[in-house]
């Protein structure tokens, strides 16, 4: 198990410096290469040539690329002095560099928005996974009942439905027509009776659509293994249906359950874009529309990073859970 553990630990560490690299190159590199200069986005159009000279140094954007990337890792890492004769600026790590447009630092525009993307996750994970899986299960315990044919009705129409369409309509029912919900969103320190209440619609939409989702995968999971040798072996020996179900069946059932799970937890810590950007949420997801919009390349180089980090990580714990539900995972 140590062995494996390693294994995996060294895997992350590599794959999340090919991800930085891509990601940096993507980010700095290739515009370049398609003619667009990265000091005359921070700048603005209008600059002197003096001015984006001066950035350009401050930046380090005349170094070869590899010294560029360099640089970018060690802020990482160890802070980084931005310099252009005696004006010396310095990020403390971890440096992802300032905003092309507020000039600020974007850690802490990351920071900010973090935990409103954590709570979003959080909840509608919370949600979706109770919902979902007891619906997947249930149904395929009484396939073909009027039960199961009406859940998975329900569930086709929480996968084809499109969050920025059920958001809105929620929004335009619950809380702007009947005024049950606040949505004006409040942090958890500020109000958490606030807090709550103006993630509940968002924490219902985000789930409906993946509980769906689960909801189907469970379902077809428990119908393959209630065929299974060893479940007719479980209950000719005797033990109640819930002993077989709970405790050999739904064992098995959380195999691929949590294969997915890891990807789409990973997928929206790192900012759940149509959610956020519907119900006005200042998390990753809306960082990163705005920032696109503005083309302020730090903050999505720093939100994409981030993803990649929640999606790397989400699926290392996967992995270990792996060991711990399946024994041939520990034993291989």
């Amino acid at each position: 198990m140590l062995a494996y553990l390693i294994r995996r630990l060294f895997a992350v560490v590599v794959m999340l410096l090919v991800v930085t690299l891509t990601t940096f190159a993507i980010f700095f590199v290739i515009p370049k290469w398609a003619g667009a200069d990265p000091a005359l986005l921070f700048v603005g159009k209008q600059a002197d040539p003096a001015a984006i000279e001066g950035i350009r140094q401050k930046l380090s954007l005349g170094d070869p690329v590899l010294v560029q990337f360099w640089h970018f890792v060690q802020g990482l890492f160890a802070g980084r002095d931005y310099a252009n004769g005696t004006d010396v600026t310095h990020c403390p790590a971890p440096c992802f560099g300032y905003s092309f447009r507020t000039e600020q630092a974007v850690w802490p525009q990351l920071t900010d928005a973090m935990p409103v993307t954590l709570s979003l996750a959080a909840g509608a994970c919370l949600l979706w996974l109770v919902g979902g899986i007891t619906t997947g299960v249930v149904s395929a315990l009484r396939r073909g009942t009027l039960w199961d044919r009406s859940a998975m009705t329900v569930a086709l129409a929480g996968v084809s439905l499109p969050i920025y369409f059920t958001g809105l309509l929620s929004l335009a029912i619950f809380s702007y027509s009947l005024k049950w919900v606040n949505v004006d969103y409040k942090g958890f320190a500020d109000d958490p009776a606030m807090w709550f209440e103006s993630l509940i619609l968002p924490w219902i939409t985000l789930a409906f659509l993946y509980a769906a989702m689960y909801a189907r995968l469970t379902r077809a999971t428990m119908l393959e293994i209630m065929g299974e040798d060893y479940i007719r072996t479980a209950r000719a020996k005797g033990l109640r249906e819930r002993v077989v179900i709970g405790r050999h069946a739904m064992r098995s059932t959380w195999t691929p359950v949590l294969t997915l799970l890891g990807l789409d937890l990973g997928a929206l810590l790192g900012g759940a874009v149509l959610t956020e950007t519907t119900y006005n949420l200042p998390g990753l997801g809306r960082l990163a529309v705005n920032a696109i919009t503005e083309k302020d390349l730090p903050v999505i180089l720093g939100v994409t990073l981030i993803a990649a980090v929640f999606i790397v990580v989400a699926n290392l714990v996967v992995d270990l859970l792996y060991a711990v539900i399946d024994p041939r995972v520990r034993l291989g």
